[in-house]
């Protein structure tokens, strides 16, 4: 059995850890929000805040993603070679409930905060000039 959930897990993490990696780049969806916020950026490059809270975020969305795709295999795996014996059955279906309910807690909790940081940012646009007039500049509270 610890040959078979060995395999699984390195197969699960070779073919489908790709495909939890498909998260947006956060520096792509946030183009010059400080600067119109009236502050000097200085020094950003591949080492900043978002580029490596970004990550962490994907390296944990394909650690969620692989171990639900190795729950799903086992329970599969209990539930064909249960052979008619109802504890198995229950069993293998509460693990596979339970791993449908974490991803889909997983996939709302990233939706949501997808979308609150695209809101945010949208707000943060810069004014629209009305009438020919420049809107008054306010200095940020610091």
């Amino acid at each position: 059995m610890k040959k078979f959930l060995l395999f699984t897990t390195l197969f699960s993490t070779l073919l489908f850890a790709q495909v939890c990696l498909a998260a947006p780049k956060i520096n792509e969806l946030t183009p010059g929000i400080a600067e119109k916020g009236g502050y000097e950026v200085v020094g950003v490059d591949d080492t900043s805040l978002s580029r490596t809270v970004g990550s962490i975020i994907k390296i944990a969305l394909s650690l969620i993603g692989t171990i639900f795709v190795a729950l799903t295999v086992y329970a599969g795996f209990l539930w064909m070679t249960a052979g008619g014996e109802d504890e198995k059955v229950t069993k293998a279906r509460d693990i596979l409930q339970a791993a449908v309910i974490g991803l889909a807690i997983t996939l709302a909790a990233y939706s949501i905060t997808y979308f609150v940081t695209g809101a945010m940012f949208s707000a943060q646009q810069a004014p629209t000039v009305v009438g020919g007039e420049e809107p008054p500049v306010v200095p940020p509270v610091i």
